[in-house]
């Protein structure tokens, strides 16, 4: 099982995010940066993954109303694919 560790201070701006993002999961460069991209990857990973979610208020804060769309988006993973968890703290 892979583990995956983001930091949410290191999300910082939109564009800053995704690039995070796509480096964390080892993205394409066709990755689109937004959610639906993000979405559409996410589900389709290869191998069970374990994704936790440090500094939950960091991400609220630098993105806003964003930041609530990028973690309900994480919080909804488990119940489109049983292959991956996700813990947000």
């Amino acid at each position: 099982m892979k583990k995956v560790h983001l930091n949410g201070k290191r999300m910082i701006s939109k564009e800053v995010t995704h690039a995070y993002l796509k480096r964390k999961f080892d993205f394409p460069d066709y990755y689109g940066k937004n959610l639906d991209a993000l979405w559409d990857l996410l589900t389709t990973l290869g191998k069970d993954t374990d994704i936790i979610i440090l500094h939950k208020d960091c991400i609220l804060e630098n993105l806003g109303s964003y930041g609530e769309a990028l973690l309900a988006l994480f919080l909804e993973l488990p119940e489109e694919t049983d292959r991956i968890t996700v813990e947000i703290r």
